[in-house]
């Protein structure tokens, strides 16, 4: 059993005594052993002995009742649990774990980086969003940083440094981050802007908008991926851009999927081909540090070269929206809007949510159902007209 030292006095033939402590510092100390054997030991202020005879008492019954918790488990700060322990065990790949410890040094640390974990309570997660929400940051993108922080807490206390979640406290009012609705392109425009593009990058448009494929897929495609047998298309790897350099790197959530392949598709690219060679593209797989990997391209530079998003965008991309009349080229039309195009087509011609997550290599149909449930067909007279099928045949 543990028991309280009062450092202040102790008894020496039957007479209490003052120590050389006396008045000094702390007064009451909690001794105790752990489940593990070792001492442990927490120190009290004078006239705060019933907090310190409370403190022996929790300990013993979380030692009896098997949930115990090391009380000194929880003074290792927010950065350095955050980066010693949760990113370095996540099974990221590299460039998610690059933007989660981009927002975590941006938005986070300054706030609370430098709390110990067990100081941080429910009113500071509350305050540091305020925070973020005064900064101007969308809800979308404060929901995604408060999801991360959230998953340091939960995996804190799966290493028994704490007890609870700050982020789920009751006054915690989280952000939701509604996604905006999705306002489709129309045909026209999407041809205007095929046809602005240069003539190298139009078969772009039709991997985009005819395959819904993202553009890192669209940059790292290769004619070798189109199997004319199955009339598919197998998207097997994207470029991205990891640590500042560009590197080849699987889809989005690490799968590859097969895309059908529509006969229009199929002859852009082969016409394509037959004016611009495949390139041989040699980059490192994953990582900077990773594989060498050599693909031939179907798009690539004036100077030979695999495409850069951001050279893209700027010297490409936005001139061609801007010639094809596209009013304030904002994030709404960056090259993504191709790929929403293709979803709101699909959903017209009335595929399933669960196909077209398939084919847009989304990791969870809800989520396609929560992006483009607005842009699915109304079902009401297709109810009515299958119920009336029913009881006619019936006679009814």
């Amino acid at each position: 059993m543990g028991h309280v030292q009062d450092r202040w006095w102790t008894v020496r033939d039957g007479q209490r005594e003052k120590t050389a402590q006396y008045g000094k510092g702390m007064r009451y100390k909690v001794r105790f052993i752990g489940p593990d054997g070792r001492e442990r030991s927490k120190t009290f202020p004078d006239r705060q002995k019933k907090k310190a005879d409370d403190f022996l008492h929790e300990m013993e019954n979380d030692k009896n009742k098997g949930t115990y918790l090391d009380p000194d488990a929880g003074k290792i700060t927010f950065r350095d649990y955050a980066e010693k322990h949760w990113i370095d065990a996540r099974t990221f790949d590299e460039s998610t774990r690059e933007g989660v410890e981009f927002r975590l040094k941006l938005h986070v640390y300054p706030y609370f980086g430098d709390t110990e974990l067990r100081l941080i309570q429910p009113s500071t997660i509350q305050a540091w969003d305020r925070k973020l929400q005064q900064k101007g940051l969308a809800e979308t993108y404060r929901r995604s940083i408060f999801a991360n922080v959230s998953a340091i807490f939960t995996a804190a206390i799966d290493d028994e440094r704490l007890r609870k979640n700050p982020c789920n406290g009751k006054s915690v009012i989280k952000p939701r981050g509604e996604y905006p609705k999705i306002v489709p392109w129309e045909e026209g425009r999407v041809h205007a802007v095929r046809a602005a593009l240069g003539e190298r990058y139009r078969v772009g448009v039709n991997l985009g908008a005819g395959c819904g494929l993202r553009q890192g897929e669209v940059f790292g495609f290769s004619p070798d991926d189109v199997d004319e047998s199955e009339e598919v298309i197998h998207v097997l790897r994207q470029i991205k851009i990891v640590r500042g350099k560009m590197v080849f790197g699987p889809p989005k959530h690490g799968k590859s999927r097969d895309v059908p392949l529509a006969a229009s598709v199929a002859a852009a690219i082969k016409v394509h081909t037959e004016k611009f060679k495949p390139l041989p593209v040699t980059l490192p797989w994953g990582t900077p540090d990773g594989k060498l990997v050599t693909v031939p391209l179907l798009i690539y530079t004036r100077e030979s070269k695999q495409l850069y998003r951001h050279s893209f965008n700027h010297h490409v991309w936005k001139p061609a929206l801007e010639a094809a009349g596209v009013e304030s080229p904002g994030r709404a039309h960056g090259f993504h809007a191709l790929r929403h195009f293709y979803a709101s087509s699909l959903l017209e011609a009335g595929v399933s949510i669960r196909a077209l997550a398939e084919y847009l290599g989304h990791g969870d149909p809800a989520f396609t159902l929560r992006v483009y449930t607005h842009l699915m067909p109304a079902s009401h007279e297709r109810t009515r007209v299958a119920v009336d099928k029913v009881f006619v045949r019936q006679g009814s």
